[in-house]
């Protein structure tokens, strides 16, 4: 019976036979046939094939069945439990799980049979996600110690950027560019670290030469027409974003927001506010597109709706100054003078602008409170003289309107000094009047004193 069943397993049960087949579909992507295959030689073998679950493993993975594939990962590597392939894979769907510390257990285990880059790096991935920054770095560095690669790379610069060391995360891009020179990627990531840095000619530098490899990277058009926005371009960047959705990226949220904020500075209100709620729409949860929408509601003199999205942008994101400066804006003309000062008083103790100050004091004086007007307005003076010459002349109604303010305080500090004297008047007329009645008794005493000397 041995010899028999033998035999038979030596006739056509060779798990291995139609590994060739499987692997010719599947490097072509021809997934249903392969799929079919692999089941075939499964159900013959009865589980027993190692290339077959792990091909079935990768198809399922490709087809979003994550828990299915790790299953027969899993299963590979029963039958070959030192394959270094399995293990990766089967880390791979853990990750893909969530189940980021149970990857970093399987990583470790295959790094002690062999030291391979991906598993390096795909344990970096692990720890980002954990946010163990400093050992997602350790990772990745290791990783490219022993082979560089450029999604080593650019996950080690998202790291440096998390740590907001934009400088290391700017050199560790261009390193990357060093291996990979003519990858449009690493450059709009530099220029939009450049960007982020307040470097808009380098920014717009390495921009120009993503573009250059990749005329149609939506994302490198999208940020070098917010630069050209910001420098008062507003027709080309608009041709720079009509570009950008005509390369399939309508649906960004950035996208509408920036073209929301053109059409405001063209004053074209509706416009911006229809472009900034589709960008809500895409985007609910992010602050810059509620901040903007209260800015032109503001302006348009909706300032219930412009306290609805400040205060949406300021649950958002809770730091940013100037959301609370024009929220108190915003309950000044709402008739909420309270309310307005406590946010302003947030505001300044978030960060020193002279616009705040100087926003503040002009709500003081509105509201007769003159002492407290004429601090914030000598606050304001103090931080407009400390800056530089061209951000001095970047908006020329600023020092109008200080010298204005000053003005108008003078001119009230002047009437106050004026009625206190008129105050003083009367009182210094009246004690003198009261002076030259006392010595009138005296003298009229004395004459009747001597009267009676004399009539004695």
């Amino acid at each position: 019976e041995f010899v028999l069943s033998n035999e038979i397993m030596s006739g056509n049960d060779d798990p291995t036979e139609k590994n060739a087949q499987i692997h010719s579909l599947y490097i072509r992507q021809d997934f249903d046939p392969c799929l079919a295959l692999c089941n075939e030689v499964i159900r013959e073998h009865k589980g027993l094939c190692e290339y077959a679950l792990y091909v079935k493993g990768l198809i399922m993975r490709h087809e979003g069945k994550i828990q299915e594939s790790l299953e027969l990962f899993q299963s590979a590597t029963c039958l070959n439990p030192h394959s270094i392939d399995n293990l990766k894979q089967v880390g791979r769907s853990l990750y893909l799980l969530g189940k980021h510390k149970f990857a970093i257990q399987v990583f470790d285990d295959a790094l002690q049979h062999v030291e391979d880059w991906e598993l390096w790096h795909n344990k970096g991935l692990c720890f980002l996600y954990l946010k163990d920054l400093e050992r997602a770095r350790d990772c990745f560095e290791h990783a490219n110690a022993i082979e560089r690669h450029d999604a080593t790379y650019m996950q080690l610069g998202k790291v440096f950027t998390l740590q907001e060391n934009y400088d290391a995360a700017i050199e560790t891009y261009k390193e990357a560019l060093e291996f990979s020179p003519e990858n449009p990627e690493i450059f709009t990531t530099i220029g939009l670290l450049y960007l982020r840095c307040n470097q808009q000619t380098k920014a717009f530098e390495y921009l120009g030469k993503s573009l250059t490899h990749d005329p149609r990277n939506p994302k490198a058009i999208l940020a070098a027409g917010s630069i050209i926005q910001d420098h008062g371009d507003i027709d080309v960047a608009l041709v720079k974003y009509r570009v950008a959705a005509a390369t399939g990226d309508v649906n960004s949220a950035q996208l509408w927001n920036n073209v929301g904020m053109c059409f405001f500075v063209k004053q074209k209100y509706l416009a911006a506010i229809s472009c900034l709620k589709r960008a809500l729409a895409l985007a609910p949860f992010e602050w810059i597109i509620a901040y903007n929408l209260g800015l032109v509601h503001l302006n348009t003199g909706q300032y219930a709706s412009a306290f609805h999205y400040f205060s949406s942008s300021i649950n958002l994101k809770c730091d940013y100054a100037s959301a609370y400066m024009f929220l108190a804006v915003t309950l000044v003309r709402l008739d909420d003078f309270e309310n307005a000062c406590d946010a302003y008083n947030r505001a300044i103790e978030m960060e020193s602008d002279h616009l705040f100050h100087l926003n503040y004091a002009i709500t003081l004086y509105n509201s007769n409170e003159y002492e407290q007007s004429r601090q914030q307005l000598n606050e304001c003076k103090r931080l407009f003289e400390e800056l530089d010459a061209e951000a001095q002349n970047a908006d020329r109604e600023v020092p109008d309107k200080i010298k204005r303010m000053d003005l108008l305080l003078i001119r009230v500090e002047r009437a106050e000094q004026s009625s206190r004297s008129a105050s003083r008047a009367p009182e210094n007329k009246a004690s003198q009047e009261g002076e030259a009645e006392a010595e009138n008794e005296e003298e009229e005493e004395g004459e009747a004193e001597e009267e009676a000397e004399e009539s004695g």
